[in-house]
């Protein structure tokens, strides 16, 4: 209340003026409170510390020193190594610290508390520090909020799980690589442009659906130690004016303290080419899709989008994307190893490969297909308790098409028989 901020005030600038001393007050609150109105009027030396911008609404006649600290002031792989050294004695490291550390962005404090918790769990492993500690504790640091707007996934995949041609495999380690040098490339060497451009970097994943998009987006968090956090922009999108923006600030600013690759499914419900204002519906619905545009290009953290059709989406923010990665369909060679790639680990029957091969040539499924059809000829073998079998497969891929609503490979239309 009022009362009690005030009263908490006055304790606390009575006890520095006895003891000679500066208050230091934070973190800031999103809005002043009646104590930080009353300590900010006060006559004692006091120091302000947050990550919340100062509103000169709060104290408008008090003389203050507003500092904005440098994004890129902390020597993130300096404090790792120190406070490592701090845990493990004589701890040098056998990979590069600074590329391990380089997709987190945590505070000195943060580096002190994740530094500590990776050498306790090195310890109990009875092994020194390694990436994969590093990378647990970091993601410590992260308070989950956004698991409240977004789904989270936990990356168990990497580039051996891919089969893509040789272009999108090479744009998915330039996203990788990117992500990691961000603060190098745009901060030390000043390459980042003007105009409120944040240090994040975005892409966009374009492709039908099922040629594994949303797959590499969890391959890219997984090689940077990061999590995945899936929004659904058709389920943010709000008839009502204005709450669609307000939920993408929510989950925006959720996002800039937490380390983490958001994805943008089904980018098309915002980005999608701006129309020609006839109506108030053309005009507020071009508005949520120029706040998206500005939001994402002050973002500092890596976002991808997906869209199934890549001519639906704006060319305005086509042109302010880092990267674009197509996604083609498989052709049967990709196919056959998709194929294989799902089943590994599975008993399969020893003449399964040719029945793989022939199911590759006659059925044009995607990645995503022939992994459901994979499944299926697994719980097929599992009911009949043998290894997996080439009508087991057949029977999979069959469903598949089903599923689709086309024609089984073969099969002929009455007027063509």
């Amino acid at each position: 209340t009022a009362g009690e901020g005030e009263a908490a005030a006055v304790a606390l600038v009575r006890e520095a003026r006895l003891r000679r001393a500066a208050l230091l007050v934070g973190p800031l609150p999103d809005a002043p409170g009646p104590l930080m109105r009353s300590l900010v009027s006060a006559d004692v030396p006091v120091v302000f510390f947050g990550s919340e911008p100062y509103d000169p609404g709060w104290a408008p006649d008090a003389g203050l020193l507003v500092l904005d600290a440098p994004q890129d002031s902390v020597d993130t792989a300096g404090t790792w190594q120190t406070e490592l050294a701090r845990h493990s004695p004589a701890y040098e490291p056998d990979f590069d610290l600074g590329e391990a550390v380089a997709p987190y962005r945590l505070s000195g404090t943060q580096i002190r508390r994740a530094a500590r918790d990776a050498a306790e769990l090195a310890a109990f492993d009875g092994t020194a520090p390694t990436v994969a500690h590093l990378q647990r504790s970091a993601r410590l640091q992260s308070a989950p909020l956004l698991d409240k707007h977004a789904r989270r996934i936990r990356p168990e995949v990497g580039f051996a799980d891919l089969v893509l041609p040789d272009e999108p495999l090479a744009m998915l380690g330039e996203l990788t690589l990117r992500a990691r040098h961000r603060d190098k490339v745009l901060g030390e060497w000043r390459l980042r442009t003007g105009g409120g451009r944040g240090r994040g970097v975005i892409a966009l994943f374009a492709g039908d659906s099922g040629t594994g998009k949303t797959l590499s987006a969890e391959v890219v968090a997984g090689e940077l130690g990061l999590d995945l956090y899936v929004v659904d922009l058709s389920a943010v999108v709000d008839k009502y004016i204005g709450e669609t923006e307000k939920n993408l600030e929510r989950i925006f600013v959720e996002a800039d303290r937490t380390d983490a690759v958001l994805l943008f499914d089904e980018a098309d419900a915002v980005f999608g080419k701006r129309s020609e204002v006839k109506s108030s519906h053309d005009r507020y619905a071009n508005l949520e899709s120029a706040y998206l545009l500005q939001r994402l290009e002050a973002f500092d953290g890596i976002a991808v989008l997906t869209t199934n059709l890549r001519a639906n989406i704006d060319d305005a923010f086509t042109r302010r994307l880092d990267l674009v990665v197509d996604f083609p369909f498989p052709d049967v060679e990709q196919r056959l190893a998709l194929w294989r790639t799902c089943l590994t680990g599975t008993p399969c029957a020893d003449d399964l490969d040719e029945e793989l091969a022939a199911c590759a040539k006659e059925f044009e499924l995607s990645g995503g297909a022939i992994r459901s059809a994979a499944v299926t000829a697994a719980y097929q073998a599992a009911g009949h308790g043998g290894p997996v079998s080439g009508a087991d497969v057949r029977a999979g891929a069959r469903r598949e098409y089903r599923k689709m609503g086309r024609l089984e490979p073969g099969t002929s239309l009455p007027w063509q028989r």
